[in-house]
C-alpha cells in the first residue's frame, strides 16, 4: 500500500502544472501562464483537456479517456450529458422552429413559466439566458417596484460579503469581490455589503434608499458556505418590517441541486423575486426571473426585455428538465443518495484530516474545506479522472449530476480516497 502511495505521489508532483491549474486560476485561486496563441480571448485560464462526448454522469475526450463528471459543468448539466429526453426534445423542437423573438407569443415560454409557478411562490416569471441576466432582472424589478410605489429613491440593494452574482459590470458589484472588480473601474453604485449571517448588520445598513436584500440561500463561489434557515427566515421578518423586497439568487441551488426543487423550501418562507438559471436548461442556456405579483408590478410592456431569452429551444429543453425533475419520486431519491455521498465523505474526512478539514453543503452541492490548497486535491482528483470544481475559502465543490447512481458515489469516493492517498503521501515525503 504505502509503494501504491508513493507512486501515486511521485505521479501528482509530476504533473503539479496540469490542467487543474487552469481550472484554479478561472476562478481566481491560482496562476496560469498563456503558452499557446489562440483567436479566443484570453479570459478563461483553460484546463489542457478537452471533451468531445458525454454519456450520464462520464465525459469522453477524443482520445477515449473517460472522466466521472463531479462538475457537471459546474451544477449545469443538472440530468447529467446527453438525457435522452432533453436530447429529444431539444431535437424535435429544432426541427420546428429556432427564434421568433419576443415579439410574438411563445407557447414553450406560457408552459415552462405557468409550470414554475405552480411549483414555486411566483406569480410571473421573466426568461433570460443566464443567471447572470437573471440577477440583473430581480435587481431592476426591485428598484422599479418601489418607483411604482412612488419612492423611486429606493434603489439600494444589501448583499453578502463573499456572494458571486454573475459577471456583468452591476453583478460583480453586487458581489463586491476585489478579484472581479479589479480594473474594471469604479463599481456601478447602489449594492451595500454586510458580513454573512448578520443580521444587526444588515438591519444597521437598512436606510430609506434600500430597495432590497439579495442572498444565495447556500453560497457556491463563495465555498459552498451554509446560511442557517432561521437567518433565511429572520431576513424575511426584517424585510417586510421596513417594507422592501427579498431576493434569492438560486441560479446555483436551483431545480434541485439541494434535495428540493428550490433552496428556499427548506427555510419554510418565499422570497418575492428569485434568479434561476444553471439546471434549469440542463446545459442549453436558459435563465429565469421569477417574482410574485405584486413584486413584479413594475415591470410593464418595455421596461425589460431580451433578444434571445425564452426563445423555442430553450423553453424545449426547460420544460423537458421539468418533466424529469417534477417526476414523483426525483427529488426524494437525490436527498437519499445526497445522505449516501456525505456519510463517505464524512469517512474519508476521518481517514485523512491532513487533506480534508470539513465536509458543508446540502443535497449534491457539496464543498470539501481543504487543510492543503485546494489546487493539489483538484491535480490529484484529475489523476484519478474525477472531475470537480474549485471555490472560495479553499474549497473543492462536489456537484454531480441529479441522475448519480450508487455505483457512481462509491467510485468517486474510491478515486477521491486515492487522491487524498496520494495528496497525504506528498506531504509525508515534503
Amino acid at each position: 500500500m504505502h509503494a501504491r502511495l508513493t507512486a501515486r505521489a511521485d505521479a501528482l508532483e509530476s504533473n503539479i502544472h496540469k490542467a487543474a491549474i487552469g481550472l484554479a486560476a478561472f476562478f481566481g485561486f491560482g496562476e496560469y501562464k498563456r503558452d499557446t496563441m489562440s483567436a479566443l480571448v484570453p479570459t478563461y485560464a483553460r484546463a489542457t483537456l478537452a471533451f468531445v462526448k458525454g454519456e450520464g454522469v462520464y465525459l469522453e475526450t477524443a482520445e477515449g479517456e473517460r472522466y466521472l463528471d463531479f462538475g457537471a459543468g459546474v451544477a449545469v448539466a443538472s440530468l447529467g450529458h446527453a438525457h435522452p429526453a432533453l436530447v429529444s426534445a431539444l431535437c424535435e423542437q429544432a426541427q420546428a422552429l429556432w427564434h421568433t423573438s419576443n415579439l410574438y407569443s411563445i407557447p414553450g415560454q406560457e408552459r415552462l413559466g405557468e409550470r414554475l409557478a405552480e411549483a414555486t411562490f411566483a406569480d410571473q416569471v421573466f426568461f433570460a439566458n443566464s443567471g447572470a441576466e437573471a440577477m440583473e432582472c430581480a435587481v431592476k424589478m426591485a428598484r422599479k417596484y418601489h418607483a411604482a410605489q412612488g419612492d423611486g429613491g429606493r434603489y439600494r440593494v444589501i448583499t453578502f460579503e463573499g456572494a458571486f452574482h454573475g459577471r456583468t459590470l452591476a453583478m460583480i458589484s453586487a458581489g463586491g469581490q476585489e478579484k472581479h472588480l479589479e480594473g474594471f473601474g469604479p463599481p456601478v453604485d447602489g449594492f451595500d455589503h454586510v458580513p454573512l449571517g448578520d443580521l444587526g448588520a444588515v438591519r444597521n445598513a437598512i436606510t430609506g434608499e434600500t430597495a432590497a436584500i439579495a442572498i444565495e440561500p447556500l453560497l457556491g463561489e463563495g465555498g459552498v458556505l451554509t446560511v442557517s434557515w432561521k437567518f433565511l427566515r429572520d431576513l424575511r421578518a426584517l424585510a417586510d418590517e421596513k417594507g422592501i423586497l427579498l431576493i434569492f439568487d438560486e441560479v446555483q441551488t436551483g431545480i434541485g441541486r439541494t434535495g428540493k426543487l428550490f433552496a428556499y423550501e427548506w427555510a419554510g418562507m418565499t422570497p418575492d423575486i428569485m434568479a434561476v438559471a444553471k439546471g434549469l436548461g440542463g446545459g442549453f442556456p436558459v435563465g429565469a426571473c421569477l417574482a410574485t405579483g405584486e413584486a413584479a408590478q413594475g415591470l410593464t410592456a418595455g421596461s425589460h426585455g431580451s433578444t434571445f431569452g425564452g426563445n423555442p429551444l430553450a423553453m424545449a429543453v426547460g420544460n423537458a428538465v421539468l418533466d424529469v425533475v417534477l417526476a414523483p419520486g426525483f427529488l426524494a431519491r437525490v436527498r437519499d443518495i445526497s445522505v449516501a455521498l456525505k456519510q463517505k465523505l464524512a469517512g474519508l474526512r476521518d481517514e485523512f484530516p491532513d487533506v480534508i478539514e470539513e465536509v458543508r453543503g446540502e443535497g449534491l452541492m457539496i464543498g470539501l474545506k481543504c487543510a492543503v490548497p485546494n489546487q493539489r486535491l483538484i491535480e490529484a482528483l484529475f489523476e484519478e479522472r474525477l472531475l470537480t470544481v474549485p471555490a472560495g475559502d479553499n474549497v473543492v465543490r462536489l456537484l454531480p449530476p441529479l441522475i448519480v447512481e450508487p455505483e457512481h458515489i462509491d467510485l468517486a469516493c474510491d478515486r477521491l480516497g486515492a487522491a487524498c492517498g496520494a495528496v497525504s503521501a506528498a506531504l509525508d515525503r515534503s
